[in-house]
């Protein structure tokens, strides 16, 4: 369904819920317009009882609660979509420290981790939610926001896969510089979600 959507075929914009297992242990909300998908336990009854509706209504804060139970509710962020670029075969080992939260983050929610760096920031790319390719890129303290580092940095991250790949990226709603950077790398924002896990955020 996401790659449905990543190609312009999104579901049905009738408030209708798509219940699903969860993936890999972690349980999400991925909100389309009008219409969501639930990666739970709780069957479609159990949802449909509970009322919960893709109105807005699979991301209130006492929905998700419910949902979660005694996972961790991770943040509400927007999910952006492009292809990669496939323009670089052999990247070569960041001079980054490997310990740096990006990327210990980055570890702990996904696999087949790589990582590049220069002295502007990182870029990671891992296998995340349902094996789809994710991104994400942080600047340096003391590197200014707003002139191309990030886009750079998005850039390099879209040249390490092949040429075609769906890349996505989850970005806090209220982080404003990244969605810039993400859409003037040219990402299209898709959907939105949240996650559930047992992982440590």
């Amino acid at each position: 369904m996401l790659a449905a959507a990543a190609s312009g075929s999104f579901p049905p914009p009738d408030g209708s819920l798509t219940v699903l297992p969860p993936a890999n242990d972690v349980h999400a909300v991925v909100a389309f317009s009008a219409h969501s998908l639930l990666l739970t336990d709780h069957t479609q009854a159990d949802v449909e009882a509970r009322g919960v509706d893709a109105y807005g209504g699979s991301m209130h804060p006492d929905h998700q609660r419910w949902l979660a139970g005694h996972r961790l509710i991770g943040s509400l962020d927007v999910v952006l979509v492009r292809r990669a670029t496939g323009r670089i075969h052999n990247v070569e080992q960041p001079t980054v420290d490997l310990d740096h939260p990006r990327v210990r983050r980055a570890e702990l929610h996904r696999r087949d981790v790589r990582v590049a760096a220069d002295d502007r920031g990182l870029v990671t790319i891992g296998r995340g939610l349902v094996d789809r390719w994710e991104i994400s890129v942080e600047l340096f303290d003391g590197v200014p926001h707003g002139l191309g580092a990030g886009r750079a940095l998005i850039d390099t991250g879209l040249a390490m896969l092949p040429q075609g790949a769906l890349v996505w990226a989850q970005v806090a709603a209220g982080n404003t510089a990244s969605l810039r950077a993400f859409l003037g790398a040219g990402f299209v924002p898709i959907c939105s979600e949240v996650l559930f896990s047992h992982r440590p955020d």
